[in-house]
């Protein structure tokens, strides 16, 4: 392996070795982020289906979620690495990822959930892309490597969404869009208290 390698997620690996065969093709990665959001919704509108529906659509959304790291190695890969294909990705993913929690949300309306089941829902996929904006403007104010996440065993934080798979299959999904939509919530508010400290306490901003 390649000097750093351990500090690459497994996920991000894969990515490269798809990515090899399709940087000899027209594709651009740019191309792959618009069709992550195709796939994303497309998840999302199974998930809205109910039934078993639902577990086809948590197939797809593993795929989704895996593709947010392909456009990323293409772009690596043939050079065409740019400030708008870095941000794309970013509101891509969090078209997915709102698209997925309120498409869960929707399908399990007819459960024990009830009318509670859309909300909070809505609610994780809302709180998620709020977190994904608040490090957007950290990057931003401060720059990439205080947004940088730690891979740890070859996983990194935003990995965790792949578990969307097994706890849908198992038919985990209720208990997990209820936990969901109480902690991610919860947890943006801490996300952006902290972000408001971090860059408070940055050289340069006394005063501002």
């Amino acid at each position: 392996m390649g000097e750093g390698s351990d500090r690459i997620a497994f996920d991000q690996r894969i990515a490269r070795v798809v990515a090899r065969p399709l940087a000899r093709t027209p594709l651009t990665p740019n191309a792959v982020t618009g069709l992550s959001i195709v796939v994303g919704l497309g998840a999302a509108w199974l998930f809205a289906q109910g039934g078993t529906s639902i577990h086809w659509g948590a197939g797809i959304f593993v795929v989704a979620v895996w593709m947010d790291h392909l456009d990323g190695e293409l772009a690596r890969l043939t050079d065409k690495a740019s400030t708008f294909g870095h941000y794309f990705d970013h509101v891509a993913a969090m078209i997915n990822y709102v698209a997925m929690f309120s498409g869960a949300g929707i399908g399990l309306s007819d459960g024990a959930l009830g009318e509670w089941a859309p909300v909070c829902g809505v609610a994780a996929g809302l709180a998620v892309a709020t977190i994904m904006t608040v490090r957007m403007w950290i990057e931003t104010r401060q720059g990439k490597e205080l947004t940088q996440m730690t891979v740890r065993f070859g996983f990194e934080i935003e990995d965790t969404l792949y578990v969307v798979g097994p706890i849908t299959w198992l038919g985990l999904l209720p208990p997990f869009v209820v936990a969901a939509g109480i902690g991610a919530p919860l947890f943006m508010v801490f996300v952006i208290r902290e972000a408001v400290r971090a860059v408070r306490a940055a050289p340069g901003t006394e005063g501002s």
